[in-house]
């Protein structure tokens, strides 16, 4: 396997409610028709892929002036990201060892708005920005549009950027770096494989938010899914991969699962 390693940047968190991320999660009963509703704190983050080909940083998060007018205010009231102010990438990738002039290419796993609220930092440069083409074909029409979805801002990604499309459900991005098309939550959400020395890592995103949508195959509330049928297909995908492989899988947004992983993996 190739010596590559994971650092995982912590990106903040965002506080919502659980119904938007597990499906039926607070729906009534005629044994408890008004139950409560929990909030949840779900972390964001990015990460930087070291390999011997090049380094590559997974995502960029969400815009620091998220909390401060640049979200939509009924956005921001739904998803509060409530720190974003503190986490610029040049800032966390900076407290990581890095720098944007470091990075030889970028990984956006979709393009909503807490993942690709730094790609300022790439515009007007040669780095590649990779993307899978249904992701961009649908951010610029529900950006550009009324319909689609809300979670997409252009001024995140209408930029002069370095696009490189990924076509298909498989990419080799390195050697030992695959990029997989998952789709479910977005028509072109984007995990990856990667074969450490020691360990394979799966990269599962936001096809799964937090472990209930994983380990007990609770699909995203509806707000959050595009497709549900393509969702459990994604879903069968990551798990045949890591029943083969042993592999820690990363969710997109699970708290406890993230610190679980420490700083990230073969940092030695």
């Amino acid at each position: 396997m190739v010596d590559a390693s994971i650092r995982l940047l912590d990106r903040g968190r965002v506080v919502a409610d659980a119904g938007f991320v597990l499906d039926g999660h607070t729906m009534g009963t005629a044994a408890n028709p008004n139950p409560d509703h929990e909030m949840r704190e779900f972390v964001v983050w990015s990460a930087v892929i070291d390999h011997p080909e090049g380094t590559y940083l997974w995502d960029t998060g969400s815009h620091p002036d998220a909390g401060d007018g640049y979200w939509p205010d009924p956005l921001y009231a739904t998803f509060q990201h409530v720190d974003a102010d503190e986490h610029p990438l040049e800032d966390d990738l900076a407290a990581a060892g890095y720098s944007p002039s470091d990075v030889d290419a970028v990984v956006t796993s979709h393009l909503h708005l807490d993942h690709a609220g730094g790609l300022a930092a790439f515009e007007g440069t040669d780095v590649p920005v990779y993307v899978h083409e249904d992701e961009l074909k649908y951010a610029y029409y529900s950006a550009k549009t009324d319909e689609g979805s809300i979670a997409y801002l252009a001024d995140d990604f209408d930029r002069d950027l370095n696009w490189r499309v990924v076509h298909r459900h498989r990419r080799t991005l390195a050697e030992d770096f695959e990029l997989l098309h998952l789709p479910g939550h977005t028509p072109g959400v984007m995990g990856a494989r990667i074969d450490l020395p020691e360990e394979t890592v799966l990269v599962a995103g936001d096809e799964c938010y937090v472990d209930e949508n994983y380990a007990g195959e609770v699909p995203l509330g509806p707000g959050l899914l595009w497709s549900e049928r393509d969702w459990f297909e994604s879903l069968r995908t990551l798990k045949e991969i890591a029943r083969r492989t042993g592999a820690d899988v990363l969710y997109g947004h699970d708290k406890h699962r993230f610190e679980s992983f420490g700083d990230g993996w073969n940092l030695s």
